[in-house]
């Protein structure tokens, strides 16, 4: 699970510096799915790791606002 939210970290940067220098948005939904995605595997290790913190909830949280934002902004 850790190597996977630590691939999808690197496409999210990958993607973020492709927007900022080229100054091309049109991938910003793609890079917000990804990134609700990787934001919600941090939340999920943090609540396996049986720390019932705040930061678990609060990631599982915003990822799925960011995730609900970006199919928003695909399907608009």
């Amino acid at each position: 699970m850790k190597m996977l939210r630590n691939i999808l970290s690197v496409i999210v940067i990958v993607l973020a510096g492709y927007s900022l220098f080229t100054q091309n948005f049109e991938f910003m939904p793609y890079l917000m799915l990804i990134l609700s995605f990787s934001v919600l595997l941090t939340g999920v290790i943090e609540l396996k790791k049986d720390k019932k913190a705040f930061s678990g909830y609060s990631s599982t949280i915003a990822s799925l606002f960011v995730f609900f934002v970006s199919i928003t902004m695909l399907l608009s």
